[in-house]
């Protein structure tokens, strides 16, 4: 008999709540339903596939241990991405401070590096190109952008998620778009001017 979501009995609540108990195949049936969806908006919060496969462990390891303080009345899926945007932040900040250190390595050398390995595809090259960009934006910005944006959460789902108004979330995600598009618009003449 297939598994569905809706079945009352494999309901992320009732896997949840078998979790809990110790029940480690429950608790991956809920990763293997949510996995796939966290991996995206991890990787387009940090921009690079491997730092965003190791995160989204983290964040599974973290779940699991914080079991017994998941609201089953709560979506799953919005309280395992609050787990994911915690593990994106920290990283940022371990981030920021190696940078600080360490002095900042050279950012455009990694860029290219990434470009070259992509395939010749169009649609790829600007992907990568746009989780790049998506990846520098301020947080501020980045977390309304990704959770309504690549999410589908409404504008008060996101705000509920990140605190703030719904109001907050839509000016947000205008300047967050502004800076997208001049970015990528930047990067467009960047590559032309490399091309030529």
């Amino acid at each position: 008999r297939g598994m569905t979501p809706s079945d009352p009995g494999h309901s992320d609540a009732a896997l949840a709540a078998r979790a809990v108990k110790g029940d480690r195949s429950a608790f991956n049936r809920i990763v293997q339903r949510h996995q796939e969806p966290l991996y995206r908006f991890i990787r387009r919060y940090v921009g690079d596939a491997d730092e965003a496969y190791d995160l989204l462990q983290d964040t599974f390891v973290s779940a699991w241990q914080a079991l017994g303080r998941y609201d089953p009345t709560r979506p799953a899926a919005t309280w395992l991405r609050r787990i994911a945007l915690n593990k994106c932040r920290d990283w940022g900040r371990r981030r920021t401070v190696r940078r600080f250190f360490y002095g900042a390595a050279s950012l455009e050398a990694a860029d290219v590096a990434s470009i070259a390995n992509v395939e010749d595809s169009a649609d790829e090259a600007a992907m990568v190109r746009l989780d790049r960009a998506i990846a520098l934006l301020p947080s501020q910005l980045k977390e309304p952008l990704l959770l309504t944006a690549f999410e589908g959460l409404s504008q008060e789902d996101a705000g509920q998620a990140l605190g703030i108004t719904a109001k907050a979330v839509e000016t947000r995600v205008y300047r967050a778009r502004k800076l997208l598009a001049e970015a990528l618009a930047a990067d467009s003449v960047d590559n032309d001017t490399r091309g030529s």
